[in-house]
Parts: C-alpha cells; structure tokens; sequence
C-alpha cells in the first residue's frame, strides 16, 4: 500500500473563504486553527453561531490542554446547594442536580454557584496571531476584501500548510507548523509586502464564562502581558499564568498595545521567519498535567539586545518548526492502520476514504492529549471547553482499533488523578469504588446539571478502553498500570447494580445515554445499552483479574451472569423498561447494545435486527448526533449486514455532514465534533478488521464487491 499517495490525495485545498472548513495544525497538546492567510486575521470571518443569548465566537482558536482559566468568585462556591435527595431501591440518594434549568440552549434560574460552578475552569484562547498592515503612522486590520487569488493547501502528510494570497498587488506565501514535541508554532512569511507595511500582530484576551467563546476582549484591565527584553511575553490571568516566547532572524518584536505585540523584519527583508513557543506558567490553572508537552522550554538562541529592539536569534525558527513537523507526520503515517477504498467502483468508497484520512488528522492534533478532550478539541470551545466523559469512548477508542495506542494512554491515565475525588462521590452516594463524573475540568470535579449525574454509561468506558490498549499490547505492564481504574470502575458497576426477583437492575434515577429521558430521571431504569454494558464490561474486569492471577471477586460474576433481561416492545428493543420505552429522538443507544458492544448473553441478534430496522424507517434524524451513524454502521456489520453499514456512515442527514477540512459539522453553535470522526474510524476498523467472534471473511463490513486494502488495524472484541 502506498501509504503517501492514499494520505496526499486528500490534502485540503481551498481557494476562497469558507467560514465553515478552517484547518489547524497541532501535536495532541496544542494546536492553532487559522483562516486563509495561514494566520488569524480573518476572526469574525469564521463565526461559531450564537447558542441561546450567548454571542457569537470564533473558529480560529490557539488551545492547548494546560490552557484553563477560572475567574474568581466573589465568595466561595461548592456543589452543596445543588445536591437533591433522589428515591432509589437502595433509599434516598443524593445527586447533583441544578437549581435552574437549561432550555432551549439557556441555563435559566440557576444559581450564582451554579453558573460559576459550570463555568469554571474554562479554557483559554492563548492568543490571536494575524497580518495587520501599518502605512504612514496607521495600523489597520485587513478585511476578506484584502485578499485576492488566494489558495491554501494543508498538507497531511508533512503536517504543514502553504498559503499562498495577493495582497494590495504583492504576492504573498506564508508557510505555517507546529512542533511535534513541544508547543511551538512556525511561520515563514515571505513577501514584498513585508518592505512595505505588512506585520503580524499578536493579541492576548482575556479568558470567557461563556459557553463556546474562549476569549474575552471587554475585559483588558483583568488580565496582564509584560514583554520582557528576551521577546517572552509574560501573561497572567487571576491564577493562571503562561509566557509566550518569540524567536526568529532579525527580527523588530514591539508591545504596541496592553495585550498587543507587533513581529516585523528588521529593514526592508522580504522574509518573516520566526516561532511562537507557548509555556505553561508554575502552579495555577495553566500547570501542565504531564511532561509529555510541557509546554516547551524558551526557543534557542535569546540573546537580544532590548536596546535596538532587534532578535538576532535562531535563524529560520519558523522553517525548523516545518521541518520537525515534515520528519514527524510521515512516521505517523506509516504506523498503525491503513484502509484504502480508491480502487473500488462505487462512488460512496471514495468519499469514505477522504473521511477516514482526514479523520485521522483532526483527531491525532485534537484528541491525543494528557486529557480528555472536550467534543470541538483544540479548535475552540464548546461546553466552556470543558470534556464529557461519556464521550471520552468515541474521541480515544479508535487509536487502539488502529495501533496508534499511544495516542490513547496518555488520555487514560488521567482517570488515576480522579480517583481518590471520584470514590468520595461514589461513597457519598452508598456505593463501591469510583463514580466517574461527567462535565469537567482537569480537576474533575462534577458540574451541576439535570442530565450530566445521572449519566452511567461513562463508569464502563475506562474497563473498555483499557481492555482496547492491552488488545494491542498483551502485556503485564498494561495490566498493572490500569489495574486500578479497572477494578475501582467495576466495583461502583457491581454496587450500583440492584438484586430484584428478576435480576439486578439499573436505576432509578438515571438518564441513559438517549438523553431524551431526561425530565423524567427519577423513574428511568433498565436502558437496553446500559445493561448489555454492564454485563460485558464487569466480565472484561473479571477476566483482568484472572489475567493478574488474582482471585475472583464473586460480586461482579454474580451480577454480571444475571442482568435483568432489556424490554422488548412490539418485537424491538426498547430504549428503557419503563413508559414511554422509546422517544424517537436524539441517540438510538440501544443499538449500542450489538455494535459497539460484541454479542452478550442479554442480547438477541434477531430482536437487535428488527431493531436497527425499526430505527433506519422513522428516526428523528434532525436530533441525532455525529457519532450515532457509526453507531448503526457498527451495528450493521456485527448483524452482518454491510450495505447497511456503508450507508449509515454516509447517510444525508444534516449531522452527518464532514467539511472540506474533515470536521464533523453539527450546528451553527456547534461547528464541529469530534465524536463524529471517532466514531467513524471505530467503525470501519471494525468493518475492515473484524471482531472475535465475526465472520473470517475479508472487510466483512464492507460490501463483497469492494476493494478494500487494509493493514495494521487491531481486531475489535
């Protein structure tokens, strides 16, 4: 397989505006979403649409997983006055509910520890870098109307993007990377324009409250930036602080505003060739959670002189930066999986593969960091920027289907810095070991919600996803470095689970993953998923135990070997055992329960078929979400039916939709999604691979008269 012309012939080339399809470049940790200049000069140009009341943001986002900012309370506020005694079969509970509500998008009536609580930490806009042309003592933005001829084309298999503009009748050619191993940005700029007034500007803003803006410009007394004579700019947030290190060849670096810089060339060069090396303040929010980005030490070679305002340092820092990001992306190209649709006949494989290559890209720039990432990555914020741990499955478990498992750990062993927060609430609550919680910071600490705590189909994802790295790689050290969230995650699963004279139930309350059931949390029990979960997940827990010569802990056997059996209604799965059984709205999970699960006990491949029938005729496909077509797709193929798989993942509907830059699009207010493309490269892992207990023909998730190549993928349980 030639692994450089399957990724290049789905470069993204673009050759005007398109408000919707920015690209980025990162490393997992830290990236930088830019518009067509190959910089950020167009923000307004890209919106993220209003949610509710909230404004308008922006798509052109500079994030980074250490980038957090908490905004000080005028008193202290904790989770208290938002904790509600719920009925359950074991007595009264208590959940952290909400004061207030959230309608049509608006949190309304909730209390000022609410909104602080749901808020705080948010992440930060680390900085806005665009061209500013300064003529005849004024500086002025440029506008789209500035920009002629322009194309711009991101090249996946170095990792870099060429953009290439007329600008006032002079040509210009900016190169733009980021550094693999640190949180390093490279610019080339080479232009007559630079002669003649053109600049980059970089602006610092404060950090947002609100729920998809991360940056705040109304605030600039708030906040501060001091530019030392070394060309770092030192910034500090409340308590969180992060410098900002320029390096480059001859370069003019000037703070020309209270949270503004201006890079130049020194004379009239025709070439800006310089880095911007982000670094995470010590303590405070911005303090990294690991060392495998750090953040970066200072660029080489500062030894300016503050004098004469020139940087003779570092020459071509921005083209070292193109050229570490060239060394690494072919590496990471050429490890792991591949899948090759190009030489099959039927139009659909062709926009699959592009699907699947550029999946790729966003989720290894946005979604392999030291954390969970929250659902729009590192391109801007959605939730505050906050992650869901429910979703933690579908942004991470498809680097471990395509042997890219380094690029889960990192993520997954975040879970043991919550541990000892996450057993109080299970302990709180009367049960064993540790309740994951879901809306978070890296902090972990629970949001105050009418959905998020009642949510359980997260406590299984980390037995799963640890189950996904040793799949890859058998050995002890995986065992023994997961052991514990493991083990900790089944034993809540095994108390939460209670004994009736039909088995051990779930719930109430709860709200299962189809969060439709939400307003009536306090009565749902049984959802179809959340049971063949349970099941399959304290089995797999089980047998690390066995693995680690370990004994038996009988509880989890007991329970696991008898789940109340999920309701049936009119020869179709339900989504839970109580009226209305099924509201045809958001996720169809109950096909999770053959589809991302392998067959259990609990689940009958013929029910389960007429089930994913019954969804295909008449689902509200408006209210559905990205990941939930590779749900069916998954579901289809284990039901081995691949025509039904092929078309879910390419199904017209509107949250089904991937942009030119590879995003999953779902909304104005939410403009991409993550779980989307994970989902996506899940599936057809499956699809291509197989799983243990599938049919041994090739791909038996794709059509028999496709060509499909693959290699490197790992077999799907």
């Amino acid at each position: 397989m030639d692994r450089e012309d399957l990724v290049r012939r789905h470069n993204v080339t673009q050759q005007e505006l398109d408000p919707r399809s920015p690209v980025s470049v990162g490393n997992g940790e830290f990236a930088f979403t830019m518009d067509l200049t190959g910089l950020q000069t167009l923000p307004a140009s890209y919106p993220v649409g209003a949610r509710g009341e909230l404004p308008a943001g922006t798509l052109l986002g500079t994030q980074a997983q250490w980038g957090w900012h908490s905004v000080p309370p005028e008193s202290p506020h904790d989770l208290a006055g938002s904790t509600v005694l719920y009925d359950s079969p074991r007595g009264p509970v208590p959940y952290v509910d909400m004061v207030g509500d959230i309608v049509n998008d608006r949190e309304t009536g909730t209390s000022a520890a609410e909104t602080w609580l749901r808020a705080n930490p948010h992440r930060l806009d680390l900085g806005r870098i665009g061209f500013r042309m300064v003529r005849d003592g004024l500086d002025r933005a440029i506008t789209p109307e500035d920009i002629t001829q322009a194309t711009q084309t991101l090249d996946l298999w170095s990792g870099t993007v060429t953009s290439t503009f007329t600008l006032a009748g002079q040509q210009v050619k900016v190169t733009t990377a980021c550094r693999p191993s640190r949180d390093e940005l490279g610019f080339r700029v080479e232009s007559p324009a630079l002669g003649s007034g053109l600049v980059v500007g970089i602006d610092f803003p404060y950090g947002s409250e609100s729920w998809h803006d991360a940056a705040d410009w109304s605030k600039p007394e708030a906040h501060s930036t001091v530019l030392d004579g070394q060309w770092v700019a030192h910034r500090e947030l409340d308590n969180s602080r992060y410098d900002v290190a320029i390096a480059g060849e001859e370069l003019v670096v000037e703070q020309t505003g209270r949270h503004s810089l201006r890079i130049a060339p020194q004379s009239q060069s025709t070439v800006l060739d310089f880095s911007l090396t982000f670094t995470p303040g010590e303590g405070g929010d911005c303090t990294p959670r690991d060392n495998r980005h750090s953040g970066a030490a200072p660029a080489e070679g500062f030894d300016a002189d503050p004098a004469s305002g020139v940087v003779p340092s570092s020459d071509g820092a921005g083209s070292r930066v193109a050229a570490a990001a060239a060394a690494h992306w072919p590496r990471f190209w050429t490890s792991g999986g591949a899948i090759e649709l190009n030489a099959t006949n039927d139009p659909r494989a062709k926009e699959l593969e592009r699907r699947i290559v550029l999946s790729q890209y966003v989720t290894a720039i946005n979604c392999a960091g030291s954390l969970p990432p929250q659902e729009t990555g590192l391109v801007c914020n959605s939730w505050r920027g906050r992650f869901h741990l429910e979703m933690h499955w579908w942004h991470a478990a498809h680097f471990a289907l395509w042997n890219r498992t380094e690029l889960l750990l990192p993520s997954l062993r975040w879970y043991s810095s919550i541990l000892e927060a996450s057993r109080q609430t299970a302990k709180q609550q009367g049960f064993e070991g540790v309740r994951w919680p879901k809306q978070v910071g890296p902090d972990g600490r629970e949001s105050p919600s009418t959905i998020g705590t009642f949510l359980i189909w997260q406590q299984p994802h980390p037995i799963y996803l640890a189950e996904l790295a040793y799949r890859a790689t058998p050995d002890r050290e995986v065992l023994e470095e997961f052991a514990g969230i493991v083990f900790e995650s089944a034993a809540f699963m095994a108390s939460f689970a209670h004994p009736t004279g039909r088995g051990f139930e779930l719930g109430p309350p709860l709200v299962p993953a189809q969060e439709s059931y939400g307003f009536m949390r306090g009565e749902v029990s049984n959802p179809t998923f959340e049971l063949a979960y349970w099941q399959w997940a304290l089995r797999v827990a089980a047998q690390w135990r066995e693995r680690l010569g370990l004994d038996p802990v009988p509880l989890w056997d007991e329970v696991a070997d008898n789940m109340v059996t999920p309701h049936v209604t009119d020869g179709v799965y339900a989504a839970i055992d109580v009226e209305p059984f099924t509201i045809r709205t958001d996720h169809p999970s109950m096909l999770c329960a053959l589809g991302v699960l392998p067959r259990t006990g609990l689940i009958d491949p013929a029910i389960m078929k007429a089930t994913l029938a019954d969804v295909l005729e008449d689902w509200d496909w408006a209210s559905t979400w990205g990941w939930d077509y590779p749900v069916m797709a998954m579901t289809a193929a284990r039901l081995e039916d691949p025509e039904a798989a092929v078309d879910a993942l390419l199904m017209t509907a509107g949250k089904n939709t991937v942009l030119a830059n590879g995003h999953n699009r779902q909304t104005d207010s939410l403009p991409l999604y993550l779980p989307g493309n994970g989902g996506l490269l899940a599936a057809v892992a499956l699809m291509a691979a197989g799983w243990d207990d599938g049919p041994a023909r090739h791909a038996p998730g794709f059509p028999a008269d496709w060509t499909v190549k693959w290699e490197g993928l790992v077999q799907a349980p």
